[in-house]
């Protein structure tokens, strides 16, 4: 790819949309997961009676379905913005690409 379509792409107001609503997206799950995980820490270092607690019976603590549940948010969250990745950021990825190709 030339110097020339750099340009053209750089100057589209598209692809500056784009980078700063996938920028901010990101950020946003970034900040979900790592609140999620460092309560998981805090609670862990501050409190650990609180996940120490049994459930029933068993040898199984409070701390599991909650480390366990930390993980499937973080593919949760995986999941959220590969659907928006491969809706909206790729309906606006190809415009791009239309706009620069057509304009060449």
């Amino acid at each position: 790819m030339s110097q020339h379509v750099y340009d053209r792409v750089k100057a589209n107001p598209k692809f500056a949309e784009l980078v700063q609503k996938r920028s901010r997206f990101a950020w946003q799950l970034s900040i979900v997961m790592l609140v999620v995980y460092y309560a998981f820490i805090l609670v862990i270092a501050f409190s650990p009676a609180t996940f120490a607690q049994k459930i029933g019976e068993g040898v199984t603590t409070v701390g599991i379905p909650v480390g366990l549940a930390v993980i499937v948010i973080a593919f949760v969250l995986t999941g959220i913005y590969t659907q928006r990745a491969n809706g909206e950021f790729d309906d606006m990825t190809h415009q791009i690409k239309e706009e620069v190709r057509s304009g060449e």
